[in-house]
């Protein structure tokens, strides 16, 4: 039953993550009319720190934090419902994957910009999520093993 549950939740995780990356006009998805991208590691991330106070902190923590916060459930959920997602490196490379087809594709239909710091940061997200679970994974572990000693 967990692992139906938790794969609705992966459907529908992705299906509001497909929305908000092409479809939402809060994000700036509406159709640009050239081709937008960043292909210089921490570029993009430099300049939202260097001007957050122009940018303001809103947009500087969207950019940044938002990308992380948002592919946090991709690891986290992944390996509850993949053998294959339990493994570290395999999330890692799942989640770049990921990122990687989700910012072509906004390059190539010209919604939002291709950026590599955008998939740094969504990458990290997943592993971030990874180790949520592994951690919950591990008290749950060390709290069934205190309950059968005491």
């Amino acid at each position: 039953m967990r692992q139906i549950v938790c794969r609705v939740l992966f459907v529908l995780y992705l299906a509001s993550l497909m929305y908000f990356m092409f479809f939402s006009d809060d994000f700036g998805r509406s159709g640009h009319e050239d081709y937008a991208y960043n292909l210089e590691l921490f570029k993009e991330i430099r300049r939202f720190y260097r001007y957050r106070e122009l940018l303001g902190m809103k947009a500087f923590l969207l950019n940044t934090v938002g990308n992380v916060v948002c592919f946090m459930p991709f690891g986290f959920i992944l390996p509850l419902i993949s053998r294959r997602g339990g493994r570290w490196y395999n999330t890692f490379l799942l989640s770049f994957l990921f990122s990687l087809l989700i910012e072509t594709i906004q390059l190539v239909f010209r919604v939002g910009s291709f950026d590599v710091d955008d998939m740094f940061l969504n990458t990290m997200g997943g592993i971030a999520g990874f180790l949520c679970v592994s951690a919950l994974r591990w008290i749950r572990r060390w709290n069934h093993g205190r309950k059968r000693d005491g």
